[in-house]
């Protein structure tokens, strides 16, 4: 199948299945035209790329997890190390997360937001308070 269907069947744009190509993601066959002829495990493998990325995964631990799916002889705890350890980013983003918003609550409670010059957001942006 041409890209466009092998864009369509994934639900990936042509231009990011180029660039996984491009990386060495995925590796379509190419007809005697030069055209890419994509396969079922092309499209296999573009969905499986789509939901890794989509749970947060970079480019790289996609192809460590692309690599241990193609391998019928992994072990799952190689898998689950991935795994553990995108979730613990994760958690460590939400923390982050949860320590900017309590302290933008804080500013924006302590700001009047009235004509006044005087504003605690800013004198903490300027010199940390």
């Amino acid at each position: 199948m041409n890209i466009g269907e092998a864009s369509e069947r994934s639900g990936l744009p042509s231009k990011t299945i180029r660039y996984y190509e491009d990386i060495g993601l995925i590796r379509p066959e190419r007809g005697g035209n030069g055209y890419r002829d994509y396969a079922a495990t092309d499209v296999h493998k573009l969905r499986f790329l789509q939901r890794s990325r989509g749970l947060g995964f970079s480019v790289e631990e996609c192809r460590q997890l692309l690599a241990l799916y193609e391998d019928k002889s992994r072990a799952s705890a190689d898998v689950k190390d991935i795994a553990e350890t995108k979730l613990a980013e994760i958690d460590r983003k939400i923390r982050d997360l949860s320590n900017l918003r309590r302290t933008l609550v804080h500013l924006v409670h302590a700001c009047r937001g009235n004509d006044r010059p005087d504003c605690p957001i800013l004198e903490e942006l300027s010199d940390g308070g």
